[in-house]
């Protein structure tokens, strides 16, 4: 599949996660095959008044190609403005995309996101002056609807494909369903695949390889995004790309899953000083489910308050794995 002059392989994603999918993270997900990326979304109005939190998030390092940044508003101009102002950035990011999905309240209370679904000439408006103002192809992210009695996704997506979009990501839930599991709606994003000529990207529910290929093959869509399921677990990318080439997967080992979390939060202290230890708190506790030890690790990890005291605690557990204390 391609995305502007961007082709993909497989078409595996990662889906674009507030306080999650930072250069760190991305770093380490583009290590283990995912193929495209995008931000964490930033905001269109805090661009415009220039908050500087909002332009470090838009950063992209030039290790981790493609990757797109994630723009949400409600006011065409600014979203342009933004839009234009992101494509002249170095490294240029690879696209811009347009939040449609997120359910978030404060988001939505804000006229953004998800409620966006809620006002299809809008949706119009927003697509068309982004796609005018930035000489990047530009994507949408929505969801199957505001809620179960409104499902147009269909209509958004072919409103933001005759507004000049290069691209669509469907997540199969409604607002009101946020991200309870079992709510997806796999038809609605087959319909959104048969009523667009634009790619199309599937995305909610996909945990393994055969979740991202059950997913395409009754969707039909071109590629895949995992979201929540990458937390805390990178081999997910490998395992989808070696299912898809017919080799054999060998899950990694408590010690890999150790070495890749230490790695992950390294570049997180590193990237975001005090902050970045405070964050590696939830990543641990990701990395280390299901783990020998892993309850007590998350509890020290949860205390720590330096890089040094991390390096200590991660030591420990790595010894612990392998059988030294």
């Amino acid at each position: 599949m391609k995305i502007g002059n961007i082709t993909l392989k497989h078409g595996i994603f990662l889906a674009p996660m507030a306080g999650v999918t930072d250069i760190a993270a991305r770093e380490i997900y583009k290590k283990y095959g995912v193929e495209y990326m995008t931000t964490e979304m930033v905001s269109a109005a805090a661009m415009h008044y220039g908050d500087k939190k909002t332009f470090e998030i838009a950063q992209i390092s030039p290790n981790e190609g493609p990757c797109a940044v994630q723009i949400f508003g409600h006011d065409p101009d600014m979203m342009a403005k933004a839009a234009k102002t992101l494509a002249q950035m170095s490294p240029a990011p690879c696209a811009i995309d347009i939040n449609m999905g997120c359910p978030v309240k404060k988001i939505v209370g804000g006229g953004d996101g998800s409620a966006l679904m809620k006002s299809p000439a809008l949706v119009g408006k927003i697509v068309e002056k982004t796609v005018i103002a930035c000489h990047l192809p530009v994507t949408v992210k929505i969801r199957a609807g505001f809620d179960k009695s409104h499902k147009n996704a269909v209509e958004i997506a072919k409103i933001a494909e005759e507004s000049g979009a290069s691209a669509v990501c469907v997540h199969g839930r409604t607002r009101e369903d946020m991200y309870i599991d079992g709510t997806v709606d796999r038809e609605i994003i087959a319909e959104v695949k048969r009523a667009v000529k634009i790619p199309v990207i599937a995305n909610g529910d996909i945990t393994d390889a055969d979740s991202f290929i059950g997913m395409l093959e009754y969707t039909g869509c071109d590629g895949g995004a995992v979201g929540r399921a990458a937390l805390g677990n990178p081999f997910i990318f490998e395992e989808i790309n070696a299912r898809l080439e017919g080799r054999d997967y060998i899950p990694p080992t408590p010690e890999e899953r150790l070495l890749a979390a230490r790695e992950h939060i390294r570049a997180l202290v590193a990237l975001k000083g005090k902050l970045g230890v405070f964050e590696s708190r939830k990543h641990a506790g990701w990395y280390t489910k299901g783990i020998r030890g892993g309850a007590s690790m998350r509890q020290r990890i949860n205390l720590a308050e330096s890089a040094e005291e991390m390096e200590a605690i991660l030591q420990d557990a790595l010894l612990l794995i392998k059988g030294e204390i």
